[in-house]
């Protein structure tokens, strides 16, 4: 059996002229996400620090509350 070269059948169909067109929310998704993230990232001067200490110091210090048995 020998095999024919040619062009694959997909290469000679003709080539239509064929405009793609996005769906409206392909475009729209985006610009909404985009707004809703820069909101979020650009309003946190109205949001208040936490008043639980942090760091390693307070860690130590629950440790040794716990290993003196006054937890």
């Amino acid at each position: 059996m020998s095999a024919v070269p040619g062009r694959p059948a997909a290469a000679k169909a003709p080539r239509s002229r064929l405009r793609m067109r996005l769906p409206w929310w392909a475009l729209a998704l985006p610009v909404i996400s985009f707004a809703a993230l820069l909101i979020l990232v650009a309003g946190p001067a109205r949001a208040s620090a936490a008043s639980a200490p942090q760091g390693l110091a307070a860690l130590l210090e629950l440790l040794v509350r716990i290993v003196r048995g006054g937890a």
